[in-house]
């Protein structure tokens, strides 16, 4: 009796193995990509018991959840991590360094692209937008390689570059959200006139009384989940998205969980409201996707670009050390600090983005000073700032005496020229304070897992339910993809192709 009981399920295990492992040449018909901003992965114990039966339970209860999949670079902010995620590398080799990072010198920001123009709205500044400083390929431009371009890739988010950077360079269009005009709009770089089906929506947008009395403030709102969400779905019809020959692709990115989690942190009505509507906003898309391209026909991935840190007023309140960190302030205290050693001279530091320093080399070069003992100058009094336990010069990184899990993600997170030249490690549970912030909120983009451990969930098409314990990485997450497709990794990938056993 045991004998035949121990193959029974012998016989069960490889059915669903068989059941797993789709035919060679067999895809789904859509591929749908979803990253949740700023979502931390315990929400999804936390939220569990509250959430309904067809959202993120649905993913977590009939999907596959990989539970400790951590993101091996720094800083972790949302431009490098939406590229990480659908490139399946890192800022070392796709370039996108920062929200903001420096380019020949002068601050940019990552997609902002003078060479193109809005269109949908005359909004310049939120429309001169394109994928132009990413420097690898995407699931999505591998799958319209490998379909003689005849796969449609269509990203959608509230934030620009959290519709571009996941859609690659040669998606059909990326759209984002106007927030001075209330409405959708994309750039010349993907065409020169909005789709009527996205003039539909905006004209629908336009009648919103909600939208009308939150006006630009709209991501502080779960409205903007629930616009983001209208727009995911009015892409599946008017672009007819997973009805044609080969498969297509849609990414989608929900954003008002960080503008949140800025202004009420991790915790608070706020916050759960945000994660409960945001549960509703899946359940619709998913159930959108079961009626317009079949359950079990698609294949969909739901992530985060970063998580976030409690808030450190109220991790003291419960005696744990934390504590703020100002970066304007240590920028003064430097080039004070150099001041008084070498003369009244223009600030020597140029900017402090993400803990990293950019010297300011128009004012080293004038003065006349030697680059290599400049850099460590500044160093050394970064290493004498209290609340920062390791920092390093880019340059000396690699025989720097750090433990290796740190050296290893800067490394990973560094591209020359882009990622400046100094970078420090706070204490843990401190953090920027004040300018990405409000005091009761919090922000990102250390190595700690509150900001480095996230979700990723694989659900539908040929994927079993599931889960496993070891440690996997936000790079991991394209290599997969691409792999059940049987179709070529992005160009500059260094993730792991991961089963589901």
């Amino acid at each position: 009796m045991k004998k035949a009981t121990i193959l029974f399920a012998l016989m069960c295990c490889m059915a669903v193995q068989l059941w797993a492992q789709p035919a060679f040449n067999e895809r789904p018909k859509l591929v749908v990509g979803i990253v949740v901003d700023q979502m931390r992965w315990d929400y999804l114990s936390r939220y569990y018991d509250k959430f309904g039966d067809d959202g993120f339970r649905r993913l977590i209860d009939k999907g596959y959840s990989y539970d400790n999949c951590k993101i091996n670079y720094v800083p972790t902010v949302t431009a490098i991590g939406h590229a990480s995620v659908y490139t399946g590398t890192t800022p070392a080799f796709h370039g996108i360094c920062g929200n903001n990072f420096y380019l020949n010198g002068k601050s940019a920001y990552c997609c902002y692209d003078a060479n193109v123009q809005p269109v949908g709205s005359d909004n310049k500044k939120a429309g001169q937008m394109s994928p132009v400083n990413l420097l690898a390929t995407t699931i999505g431009d591998q799958l319209r390689l490998h379909t003689d371009f005849r796969s449609k890739v269509i990203g959608v988010s509230y934030k620009e570059r959290a519709a571009i950077l996941p859609a690659g360079h040669s998606a059909n269009a990326a759209y984002w959200l106007d927030t001075k005009n209330g409405c959708f709009i994309t750039s010349t770089y993907y065409m020169q006139e909005l789709p009527k089906w996205v003039k539909n929506v905006n004209a629908q947008m336009a009648k919103n009384e909600e939208l009308k009395k939150v006006g630009d403030r709209v991501g502080y709102y779960p409205l903007c989940g629930h616009l983001t969400t209208d727009m995911a779905i009015a892409a599946l019809d008017g672009e007819q998205l997973g009805r044609g020959e080969v498969t297509d692709m849609l990414c989608v990115s929900y954003s008002e969980t960080d503008v949140i989690g800025h202004e009420w942190s991790t915790r608070g009505e706020h916050t759960d409201e945000a994660y409960l509507e945001l549960d509703k906003d899946i359940t619709r898309l998913l159930s959108a996707l079961d009626e317009k391209v079949g359950e079990g026909n698609y294949l969909a991935f739901l992530t985060a670009d970063h998580g976030a840190a409690h808030n450190w007023k109220f991790m003291q309140e419960h005696k744990f050390s934390a504590g703020p960190w100002n970066s304007d302030e240590m920028k003064g205290r430097i080039n004070d600090e150099l001041a008084s050693d070498m003369g009244e001279v223009p600030g020597i530091i140029g900017d402090i983005i993400d803990y990293r320093i950019f010297l300011n080399w128009d004012t080293i070069r004038s003065q006349g000073l030697i680059t290599a003992d400049m850099v460590h100058q500044v160093l050394d009094c970064v290493r004498m700032e209290e609340n920062v336990t390791f920092a390093a010069a880019y340059q000396d990184l690699a025989t720097t005496a750090m433990p290796p899990v740190l050296r290893d993600r800067a490394l990973l997170g560094y591209y020359p020229g882009r990622s400046g030249d100094i970078i420090f490690f706070p204490k843990p549970a401190y953090y920027e304070f004040g300018k990405w912030s409000s005091p009761v909120g919090t922000t990102h983009g250390e190595w700690n897992p509150y900001d480095a451990h996230i979700p990723m969930l694989f659900y539908g098409w040929h994927v079993p339910h599931g889960s496993s314990p070891l440690e996997t990485h936000i790079t991991d997450i394209a290599p997969t993809v691409c792999a059940l497709l049987h179709i070529q990794q992005p160009n500059a990938c260094i993730g792991e192709a991961l089963t589901f056993e």
